[in-house]
């Protein structure tokens, strides 16, 4: 073989490796936070995950109109999807699926053991987004100013699709993996979230939606898989919750199970995002509707 066929050979498989390596990431597609853009922000989570070739979605934001125009302006092609994940019943996590039911009606949903979906909520309880101001703006839930009325959520039970229950950790396709956890807090006493887990060079990535069996109880599920654990992307569910315990379980995380990374998003709460950016520093990644996380 001539020795410029092989040089060319070469750059084909360095092109191909690093466009492998640049499609490794997880985009935030819906988010009551983030940066300035075309896009809408509103209270609920959903995020596209792709990785080694495979393509995720995670969750479907809270309105399924807002939830379409922020696919539709990033660029997002719901019909080329391996999978789809729900983390959990509430509406604002559900609602997108009447529109991605409509563009990709055959794809796998796989959702945790429960007997309903709730409705999303009309207002936001009473302390729900407690203000932090010192935050930059593109952190703060609404740019610091929230809406008061939600319109009313549509009924899961009426959807038709192809449903697989999540009742034990199970690997859906190589390296990526689903577990399944039970809430023991009030309001959300014996509900099961799934959590995303994918396996990385450096460790787990572990992609969550609102974490109310608590962020640290999915990771202690997820280490059992490996006990490295790279990176946390998505809700926290730390509103509504005292700085000491905040800091508690961002120590957790940090000392104990020695998470590499960190990208809060969702429910953290405001001052969940300054506690975990003051104590990761620069191993804090900045979330919110249109970021871009990468994956290694």
């Amino acid at each position: 073989m001539k020795r410029a066929t092989v040089f060319f050979l070469i750059l084909l498989a360095f092109d191909a490796s690093t466009k492998a390596q640049e499609s490794n990431r997880v985009t935030i597609i819906y988010d009551a936070f983030g940066a300035p853009s075309e896009l809408e922000r509103d209270w609920g989570f959903s995020a596209l995950i792709e990785y080694g070739g495979r393509r995720i979605l995670f969750d479907a934001g809270n309105d399924a109109k807002i939830f379409q125009r922020n696919v539709e302006r990033l660029g997002l092609d719901l019909t080329r999807l391996d999978a789809a994940v729900i983390s959990h019943r509430h509406g604002d996590h559900t609602s997108g699926l009447s529109y991605l039911l409509e563009v990709n009606p055959t794809v796998k949903i796989y959702t945790p053991r429960e007997g309903a979906f709730f409705e999303r909520m009309a207002r936001f309880p009473e302390g729900m987004l407690e203000p932090y101001p010192s935050l930059p703006p593109e952190m703060r839930y609404f740019g610091g100013t929230p809406p008061e009325e939600r319109p009313a959520a549509e009924r899961s039970d009426l959807w038709d699709a192809d449903f697989d229950t999540v009742t034990e950790t199970t690997e859906i396709f190589p390296g990526f993996y689903l577990i399944t956890t039970r809430s023991e807090k009030p309001g959300t006493r014996d509900m099961n979230e799934v959590s995303l887990v994918v396996r990385t060079p450096l460790g787990l990535a572990v992609i969550v939606g609102c974490s109310h069996p608590g962020v640290e109880t999915i990771l202690e599920e997820a280490a059992k898989i490996d006990s490295r654990l790279y990176t946390a992307i998505g809700g926290f569910h730390l509103v509504r919750t005292s700085r000491d315990d905040i800091e508690a379980t961002v120590n957790e995380l940090y000392d104990s199970l020695e998470l590499e990374r960190v990208a809060p998003s969702h429910c953290t709460s405001e001052l969940g995002f300054a506690v975990f950016m003051d104590r990761f520093a620069d191993r804090y990644d900045q979330a919110g509707v249109g970021a871009v996380i990468a994956l290694p």
